[in-house]
């Protein structure tokens, strides 16, 4: 049987791939994107109904192609997301080839290289690019047994409310997700409990600006890396219904109940950490702090930006942050779901290569492996704050591709045969 032989195998045709199929092409470089399901699939199949970017039309987009069905400011559906990646793929003439999934990649003895086994057949490649995204596997912490009498699901496998049992839930994690979820859950006319961590609250829009922009004057998307000690910091900002900021002092007011992190559950019941008061409390800074930044800004340039003091206000206290919940009775609460907005992690099992540090974490800088011909694309902080947007992933792609070619280059260099 022959062997295909190419320069550069990409795996996965999401955002990532495409963008570094695109890099790779302006490069000349020979190349074929492999992807298991569909182009974008995750974008139709592992996210909820009602998904919608987080970040508006304009901003979260390659610099090719504009969103054809979605406003400027407006947050784009998920399906329209998947489209566009999908018409962007054709665009660019993208070499995809849906449909085949990578079982297992390794190492080439005794020449250069690398041995691919796919679904049909076997491809060597000079070059890999693990193009696979962050959200590959979802993570359910081992709290509550899987034979607990409660319907538990993952925010990956959430599609509506109609899908889930009569009852109150309790959504776990306050993220964009988890955040989004619980809200719709509630507008739905559903009881809902809401465990939250350490977050950041973003203002949506202030002065007439997206967040997105704020990010981008202010620098905070170039970031290289996190703050330390905020790993665990998610951030709960929303597209959905237009545009708006969270606050869950709001949310709080119309029913929900917020609770702290989920911690131990024994004989049906959860108890939670004291930690709510001091979440919603570093949450408030951080969106007071962007606003400050945002004023000073404003100021600095001389900008004829609206002012916008309703942005400041400060919604009661509820009675869940007055009394909070430290144990939660699931049976006499009525919570017949849990549902589990607690992320992802990675996975790249059929990569047997040494790139890996002793938790399985790619080691890199900036997508480059420490194992030469071995690159990562879609990486969260892969290069700086903006890495997993489907812009900044555009420009982390063109680094990783130029890294291809400058090595390239060292390959094919011959000496000459002149003597001094």
């Amino acid at each position: 049987m022959s062997v295909e032989q190419i320069d550069t195998l990409v795996v996965g045709a999401g955002q990532a791939g495409i963008a570094m199929s695109e890099h790779l092409s302006n490069n000349d470089i020979p190349h074929i994107v492999l992807e298991r399901e569909r182009v974008a699939e995750r974008w139709r199949t592992g996210r909820w109904d009602s998904l919608v970017a987080n970040g508006p039309a304009w901003h979260d987009r390659f610099p090719g192609m504009e969103f054809a069905s979605t406003d400027a400011d407006g947050f784009a559906p998920k399906e329209q997301v998947a489209d566009y990646l999908n018409d962007y793929a054709k665009m660019i003439k993208s070499p995809v080839r849906a449909g085949i999934e990578v079982l297992k990649a390794e190492r080439i003895i005794g020449r250069p290289g690398f041995k691919v086994d796919t679904s049909q057949g076997v491809i060597e490649a000079a070059n890999i690019v693990a193009a696979t995204g962050a959200f590959q596997h979802p993570v359910i912490p081992p709290v509550v047994p899987s034979d607990a009498a409660v319907n538990q699901m993952h925010s990956f496998d959430y599609r509506n409310p109609d899908q889930l049992p009569e009852g109150a839930v309790l959504v776990v994690g306050a993220g964009s997700s988890g955040t989004q979820i619980a809200d719709e859950l509630q507008r739905a006319g559903r009881k809902v409990y809401l465990s939250m961590g350490p977050h950041d609250r973003p203002p949506r829009s202030y002065r007439g600006r997206d967040f997105c922009w704020w990010l981008g004057v202010l620098g905070l998307w170039d970031l290289s890396e996190m703050e330390p000690g905020t790993e665990h910091v998610t951030i709960a900002v929303s597209g959905a219904y237009g545009g708006k900021t969270i606050n869950f002092r709001h949310l709080a007011g119309e029913g929900m109940t917020l609770l702290g992190l989920t911690q131990v559950y024994e004989n049906g019941k959860l108890t939670f950490a004291r930690d709510l008061i001091d979440n919603i409390a570093n949450g408030d800074a951080n969106y007071h702090k962007m606003l400050d930044d945002a004023d000073a800004y404003v100021k600095r340039n001389g900008l004829d930006l609206p002012e916008e003091p309703q942005a400041r206000k400060v919604y009661p206290e509820p009675e869940c942050m007055i009394n909070p919940v430290r144990e939660l009775d699931l049976a006499e609460a009525n919570v017949t779901t849990i549902l589990w907005a607690t992320g992802f992690r990675q996975d790249f099992d059929w990569l047997k290569v040494d790139a890996f540090d002793g938790e399985g974490k790619p080691q890199h800088q900036r997508g480059v492996s420490t194992e030469p011909g071995i690159y990562f694309l879609g990486l969260p902080w892969q290069s700086r704050r903006g890495s997993s947007f489907i812009w900044g992933v555009w420009h982390d792609a063109k680094h990783v591709a130029d890294q291809i070619t400058n090595q390239r280059r060292y390959v094919m260099y011959r000496p000459s045969n002149r003597q001094d």
